[in-house]
């Protein structure tokens, strides 16, 4: 009979043998008291990053590349009430379990995120954050990167992220508005690694990442915007 738990971490990785284990370490060190299991689902066949994981406890899967695809993945293996989808380069604050389950103590909320901040002290990556943010309150859509966190039966009852090849965030959100579904932006931080930007450079991807979404607002299919966004490892 499995486990019944309060939360689901859930971390989708490709090729993160760098940064699996250090994640893995810090999410244990979350401060909660209540029960939580940890859920790597990661897309490339040669599981290369579960290889590394030596933790028996870590539930481990695979699946076919994609992230919306990984984290639907790994919700149908979890046994909590409240999934927590985590990037692997994404550092949750120490009492981010116990702000999730205070918030969702609120039965009007069926899910939410953090406020974004980057690791970083460029001035360009800092108003990058600011305006991600601030985007996300006016729509109600934010960024896999600010950590969605959503309760179980309302995830399954709405249907997971949409198996796109990028957007799966903002679809997931922009779907729970139009089903009148509440969710909330917290705002204490969690903190994103600034490696995307230093690897393709700060101004090309912010305003790479900029005419994406704005071609996505405007209708553009998820499918042809993928020609945009480099799929190569970041390592």
């Amino acid at each position: 009979m499995p486990v019944h738990y309060r939360f689901s971490i859930i971390i989708p990785v490709l090729h993160e043998t760098k940064l699996i284990n250090e994640q893995l370490e810090r999410v244990r060190q979350l401060q909660t008291d209540q029960p939580f299991e940890i859920i790597v689902v990661d897309g490339s066949s040669t599981r290369d990053t579960l290889q590394v994981i030596s933790e028996d406890t870590i539930g481990k899967y695979t699946c076919p590349q994609g992230r919306g695809r990984q984290m639907n993945e790994g919700a149908a293996h979890a046994n909590g009430d409240i999934l927590v989808f985590l990037h692997v380069d994404t550092v949750l604050p120490s009492n981010g379990l116990s702000l999730i389950n205070k918030t969702l103590e609120d039965d009007q909320y069926v899910g939410g995120a953090f406020t974004l901040r980057i690791q970083s002290n460029n001035l360009l990556l800092r108003m990058i954050a600011m305006s991600s943010t601030l985007r996300s309150r006016l729509t109600r859509a934010p960024y896999g990167d600010q950590v969605h966190f959503i309760r179980k039966s309302y995830f399954d009852a709405i249907g997971g992220y949409k198996d796109i090849p990028l957007m799966e965030d903002v679809e997931l959100m922009r779907r729970i508005y139009k089903e009148k579904g509440k969710i909330i932006i917290l705002s204490t931080s969690v903190v994103t690694s600034d490696r995307r930007w230093k690897q393709e450079g700060v101004i090309y991807a912010s305003l790479r990442d900029t005419l994406i979404i704005f071609l996505y607002w405007c209708g553009m299919p998820a499918e042809k915007l993928a020609k945009f966004y480099p799929w190569q490892t970041i390592k």
